[in-house]
C-alpha cells in the first residue's frame, strides 16, 4: 500500500482528480469512480502479476522483479506531464472511464503487477494497491490547493524511488 501510495505523489491521476473535480464539483461521486477503476485495473496488474510469477523459476523471477522495482524509482523521479483537457458529461462516468485509461500502463498499475508478481496474493494486492491510489488521491478532492505546493517540490517522487530501491534490494537479497 506504501509504495502505491507514494508512487502517485504527484502522479497524472493526482493532477486528473485536481482537473476532475474543477470541472464536476462532485468530490463523492469522482471518489467512488477512483475507487472502481482502480480496483478493476489493479485486479488485472495484480493477476498478471502473478500469473507471470508461475512461469518463471523463483531464481529468473526475483531477479526480474528487483529489475523492476530498481526501474520504477528511477521512473517516479519524473514527473507526469498533463494538458489539463477533460469532456464528458456525467461526473462518475467520466470519472471512472477517464481515470481507468489513465492508469494504463501508469507507474501505480507497474507497481501493482511487480506486487502481484513478488507476493503471490492476489487479494491483498489489490485491496493495498487501491488503498493506496485512495490515500494519496482523496486529498486531491478536497484540499488540492493546499497541498499543490507539496507535490510540486518532489519530495514525494524521493520518497517514492527510495521506497522502491529498498524493495528491489530487500527482493534481491531474500
Amino acid at each position: 500500500m506504501s509504495s502505491v501510495t507514494l508512487a502517485e505523489i504527484g502522479d497524472k491521476t493526482q493532477l486528473l482528480t485536481l482537473l476532475l473535480v474543477a470541472r464536476f464539483g462532485k468530490p463523492g461521486l469522482i471518489l467512488l469512480a477512483i475507487v472502481l477503476a482502480t480496483l478493476v485495473n489493479h485486479y488485472f496488474a495484480a493477476l498478471f502479476g502473478e500469473a507471470i510469477s508461475g512461469w518463471m523459476n523463483p531464481q529468473m523471477m526475483r531477479w526480474i522483479v528487483s529489475i523492476g522495482f530498481f526501474s520504477m524509482a528511477i521512473w517516479v523521479l519524473f514527473p507526469d506531464k498533463d494538458d489539463g483537457q477533460i469532456r464528458g458529461g456525467h461526473p462518475f462516468w467520466t470519472s471512472l472511464t477517464v481515470f481507468f485509461i489513465a492508469e494504463i500502463g501508469d507507474k501505480t498499475q507497474i507497481a501493482t503487477v511487480l506486487l502481484g508478481a513478488h507476493y503471490n496474493s492476489l487479494y491483498w494486492v489489490v485491496i493495498g494497491s487501491t488503498l493506496g491510489m485512495v490515500i494519496a488521491n482523496a486529498p486531491m478532492l478536497w484540499f488540492g490547493k493546499r497541498l499543490q505546493p507539496y507535490v510540486q517540490s518532489g519530495w514525494g517522487r524521493k520518497a517514492s524511488s527510495l521506497l522502491f530501491t529498498i524493495l528491489g534490494v530487500v527482493t534481491l537479497l531474500f
